[in-house]
């Protein structure tokens, strides 16, 4: 069991332990109180918030030449959390017109094309039947419309088909292209809020990136056509497709006129009052750089730009639409282009509505045709799905489904370093990546522990104390210490991180005697013989067994609801963070704890885990300084597995971690699959590194010295 490791663990040749897997927790064994955890976790996001709304306040720039020496910098922060920096290689984009049908004065074509290679888009392209000279364009993006009949998926084209043929009735092309999800090849957007696929995030990958690139090939092919003005291209779309709209037109100044509906809001009402968990993960870049969505929105300045939205909106709720409005219209005043930006609000839910649409197409007429009619025929649909599907058969050779894997690159098997000079320049290169991209989210610099003994309890030769501590603003977590009674001057000091399993574990260790400071609510039954090896391990040296549960982990756990998981891992991304990476600061924080407490500043320091929670402690060796030993147990072999940090895997993966970690503490791995570690090995065959540097050990621990 995990805590028999944790508890005796560097002192394996004077006690006997037996090792082995950690057995599954049921949910009958502790029954857990959250109330103070989910107002712990509440009010951090609230705090979070708050801090980026000042740090993002569009005002702060005074002057237009303000605004213009970082917006070039903002854009290239955009297409970087879009997972489009270096930006992809534009390659042929092979497009195919497979057939076309008529109805009254239009044309519809039925195309696809390769936002590269195996990326297919499957697109309508609706034109006036008789055209005479160049005509303005519209890039129309779909939201989720669901189109499938008989098994057979006709992709959301069809579903926003009106659109289309209202702007071809009247005079534009319009290129209504499917998304990657719901489009006749059916892909994926709900990694994370769906499928568990939280290697998103270390992958820095959003399907948001996806949808951007495919918007930016698509003028590319509209400015193939023969019938379009490139001078008088526009964007819009409604709900994922509004999301879209702002992706394109932030990103390229080809769209000169743009009306996303119901495609933004902003932090407070995604993170604090819980918009995020309506949203599929297209909506979000991986927020590395911490914005606030207004930034978003002001990268189409000054170019014509209205906002959309209707005011019963559940998922783009008014009032954050109107916050963004507000900081944005600065940034046009700024430009002297306030009649260039609008805010357009009418009555209804979150629906592709009449009124909508007639302001969408008003705004259009007025900035890429310079004209204002009476808006007098309604978008109807004319077509049947079957009429505009694109392939009679799926291609072979696509990878809509599987883009995941492939769209954001992942950091290859590094080279063995040749010597220190090399070996110094990949490990700076991986630090500055990781402070600047993994833990970006991090408070710029450590504020005061706060900290403040709970309890000191002495009992049956072991002292047990608890140590509250202020991680960061608004999570309070505690340090439990053990140690012999006999004990003031202790040599070494074990941080054990604790999980989900560890936590139980330890309760069981040490609740049958110190009931009363242990006062979790829990059914969990003590283990005697347990409390027993460590007090003969306490009795025999002058160590100290520290216990530190991060944030989420027992006595600040939340809502353990699967939904509730899920989405507060979701909100932590949209902060520029990951739960796992803010644990990491938790354990940094816990070792500054430890060297607050009398007696404990000079003793040796080592850090031990298990599964993911040895990752954590892993990263933490990183991040602090003088932590003379690793102790890891079922350290998991990639991030695909976890630990989740945004953006990690595309610089490093665990291997690398721990060579970095070798170089300043000895670490030790208990694993099965010690091949796993061999990249480790040869860096320090290569560095010369002594054989206590790194060693991999088999996890079961026999009996005996």
């Amino acid at each position: 069991m995990y805590v028999n490791r944790v508890g005796v663990l560097g002192w394996v040749f004077l006690l006997c332990v037996v090792g082995g897997e950690a057995g599954h927790v049921q949910a009958a064994e502790i029954k857990l109180d959250t109330k103070r955890g989910d107002a712990m976790i509440a009010a951090y996001f609230k705090s979070q918030v708050s801090a980026l709304e000042k740090a993002n306040d569009l005002t702060q720039f005074k002057t237009l030449k303000d605004w213009e020496k970082v917006r070039g910098r903002y854009r290239a922060e955009l297409f970087d959390m879009l997972g489009l920096s270096p930006l992809p290689k534009k390659t042929p984009l092979k497009a195919k017109v497979v057939g076309s049908v008529t109805r009254e004065d239009i044309v519809v074509e039925k195309i696809h094309f390769q936002s590269q290679p195996g990326l297919y888009v499957t697109a309508n392209l609706y034109r006036p039947k008789e055209m005479k000279g160049r005509a303005p364009a519209i890039l129309y993006v779909c939201g989720h419309g669901r189109v499938k009949i008989g098994g057979v998926a006709y992709g959301n084209k069809v579903h926003y088909q009106h659109h289309g043929a209202w702007f071809a009735r009247h005079g534009y092309v319009c290129l209504t292209i499917d998304s990657l999800q719901l489009g006749e090849i059916e892909a994926t957007h709900h990694g994370t809020y769906r499928y568990n696929m939280w290697w998103w995030n270390a992958r820095g990958y959003s399907p948001a990136g996806v949808e951007a690139w495919n918007c930016i090939r698509a003028l590319d092919y509209l400015e193939t056509r023969k019938e379009v003005d490139k001078a008088r291209i526009g964007v819009t779309g409604r709900s994922g497709g509004g999301a879209y709209s702002w992706w394109i037109a932030a990103l390229d100044d080809r769209i000169k006129a743009a009306v996303p509906v119901a495609g933004i809001t902003d932090l407070r009402n995604h993170v604090v009052d819980g918009v995020v968990e309506g949203h599929c993960d297209c909506m979000f870049v991986v927020n590395t750089r911490r914005w606030d969505y207004a930034k978003v929105a002001a990268l189409v300045a000054p170019r014509a730009l209205l906002i959309s939205n209707t005011d019963k909106d559940s998922i783009f709720p008014l009032d954050g639409v109107v916050r963004v409005h507000r900081q944005v219209r600065h940034i046009y005043d700024l430009y002297g282009k306030g009649k260039s930006f609008g805010l357009h609000i009418t009555e209804g839910p979150h629906k592709d509505t009449q009124n909508l649409r007639v302001h969408a197409f008003n705004w259009m007429n007025r900035h890429l045709k310079g004209e204002d009619p009476l808006i007098d025929k309604p978008a109807v649909k004319f077509f049947k799905p079957q009429e505009l599907k694109v392939f009679a058969e799926l291609p072979k050779d696509e990878r809509n489904t599987k883009i995941h894997e492939y769209f954001v690159a992942e950091a290859g098997r590094p080279s063995i370093p040749t010597d220190e000079t090399g070996w110094k320049a990949m490990r700076e290169k991986w630090m500055a990546a990781l402070k600047r991209d993994s833990f970006g989210g991090f408070p710029k610099s450590d504020g005061a522990l706060k900290l403040k003994k709970a309890f000191d309890v002495t009992k049956e030769g072991v002292r047990f104390a608890g140590y509250d501590f202020e991680s960061q603003s608004e999570i309070w977590l505690r340090l439990y210490v053990a140690h012999g009674e006999k004990v003031e001057k202790p040599n070494l000091v074990v941080l054990n991180v604790l999980d989900e399993k560890g936590w139980v574990e330890f309760l069981k260790i040490y609740r049958g005697v110190f009931a009363e400071a242990l006062k979790e609510e829990v059914t969990v039954k003590s283990d005697v013989k347990e409390f027993e090896r460590h007090g003969r391990m306490f009795k025999n040296t002058k160590w100290v067994m520290a216990y530190l549960a991060p944030r989420g982990i027992g006595p600040t756990v939340w809502d353990q609801s699967l939904k509730k998981q899920t989405q507060h891992r979701r909100r932590f991304m949209l902060l520029g963070q990951t739960l796992d990476g803010m644990r990491v600061y938790d354990v940094k924080r816990g070792t500054q704890a430890i060297r607050k407490i009398r007696g404990l500043r000079e003793a040796a320091l080592w850090l031990q885990g298990e599964r993911y929670a040895a990752g954590i402690a892993l990263y933490a060796s990183l991040l602090e300084k003088d932590i003379k030993r690793l102790d890891l147990w079922g350290l998991p072999t990639s991030h695909r597995i976890g630990p989740i940090f945004l953006n990690v895997s595309k610089y490093l993966d665990m291997p690398a971690a721990v060579a970095m970690a070798a170089e300043r503490s000895n670490v030790r791995i208990y694993t099965e699959h010690g091949s796993a570690w061999d990249y480790v090995r040869g860096v320090g065959k290569a560095l010369n590194w002594p054989k206590k540097k790194f060693q991999v050990r088999k996890p079961t621990i026999k009996e005996g010295k």
